[in-house]
């Protein structure tokens, strides 16, 4: 019998860490850029048309008993070749619906913090690294990051009882679409972000704000300037406690500097932020990101992606005792990775100076997010 995956299906086994054996039938150069990754988790890339006339090659090499996930890019294709493999007598067989593309765009919702004041959530994007959140505080939400699913925001909003008054970009996205301004649009928040970012709409421009404040308890969003990654690039720092990095601190990295092709001039801005800002902050701090990296190394035993300051500068050594010199030696010798697919165009959308279809925009957010410089092993 054959079986069908859905991307959240495919997430919750990686989160808990169990056996999946992935045959990815896309051309080679497709799974080398861009697979699905996990710590108990085997792959094997055999492309779809090498298995068109008959799939003895795929199971040659796939063991007898362990649950079979095919992927392609759609589905239509990993289908097939899936539909072959239960014909020849294999069980435990499944595909992924809708492909690589719906394993681009499925969100994990988790619960990152709650006390008497505020409730976070935490949209994890799964396939891509991308992370978003909800800050809830009375009967009104602050959303950070968000993706271009702006449905799901306003789905939470409305089970939590709560509208949504703010919305916050901590800089200009390279390797996904804001859903910032259409997500304004639907829920007439204010929508904010750097005017250094040089978005053409409109928005209220975080320069000319501290705090950006919650009716119902004595809430606080301190707007800190730390460019590195982009010129713009924010952290906001809630009630002391939480600290939504951006792209400018990991859980396993700092904010790439090099995409505007000014590497050592950005990369001691960076400096600044990490001695200069960051450095001022409390160690129990929680720092919540944009990205991350690796879900097995970056997702944490409360199930979210995030960690103490302290122990991030404890596992960081670029946070460490180093002086300006030698800081944007090292980040500038690694910073020259491969850059986000795409990202130019990204950031033309982003900026509100080119526009995209549904179906395009899709296309351009495949792959991988390459925004860090620094992770430990």
């Amino acid at each position: 019998m054959l079986n069908v995956m859905t991307a959240e299906q495919v997430a919750k086994t990686l989160k808990n860490k169990e056996e999946l054996f992935i045959l990815d039938v896309r051309n080679e150069s497709d799974f080398q850029n861009w697979k699905i990754e996990g710590e108990n988790v085997e792959l094997l890339n055999i492309p779809y048309f090498d298995l068109i006339d008959g799939v003895e090659q795929a199971l040659s090499q796939i063991p007898v008993g362990k649950k079979l996930l095919v992927v392609c890019a759609k589905e239509g294709s990993s289908k097939f070749v899936a539909e072959q493999i239960v014909e020849a007598g294999r069980e435990n067989v499944h595909y992924l619906h809708g492909g690589m593309k719906a394993w681009s765009e499925h969100l994990e919702q988790v619960i990152v913090y709650e006390d008497q004041q505020v409730k976070v959530y935490q949209f994890i994007r799964v396939g891509k690294g991308c992370l978003s959140y909800m800050v809830l505080s009375g009967k009104e939400a602050l959303v950070v990051d968000p993706s271009r699913f702006t449905d799901l925001y306003q789905k939470v909003a409305q089970n939590e009882g709560v509208t949504i008054k703010h919305i916050v970009d901590s800089h200009l996205h390279a390797d996904h679409i804001s859903g910032g301004n259409v997500l304004a649009d639907a829920t007439g928040a204010s929508y904010y972000l750097m005017k250094s970012e040089g978005a053409v709409f409109d928005f209220k421009a975080l320069e000319d704000h501290e705090h950006i404040q919650f009716e119902l308890v004595d809430m606080q969003v301190l707007a800190v300037k730390t460019p590195g990654h982009t010129p713009g690039s924010v952290s906001f720092l809630v009630n002391d406690k939480l600290l939504f990095s951006g792209d400018t601190i990991f859980v396993g990295g700092l904010g790439r500097p090099d995409l505007g092709g000014k590497v050592r001039e950005w990369a001691e801005d960076l400096y600044e932020t990490v001695y200069d800002k960051v450095s001022q902050m409390a160690d129990d701090v929680i720092v919540l990101p944009a990205h991350y990296a690796n879900l097995d190394d970056e997702l944490n035993q409360e199930g979210y992606i995030g960690a103490a300051l302290g122990d991030i500068r404890e596992k960081n050594e670029l946070m460490r005792n180093k002086n300006k010199s030698d800081f944007i030696d090292s980040v500038a010798a690694s910073a020259h990775s491969e850059t986000p697919p795409n990202f130019e165009e990204i950031v033309a959308i982003n900026r509100g100076v080119e526009e995209a279809t549904p179906d395009r925009q899709q296309e351009l957010e495949i792959g991988p997010n390459r925004c860090a410089v620094h992770h430990f092993a």
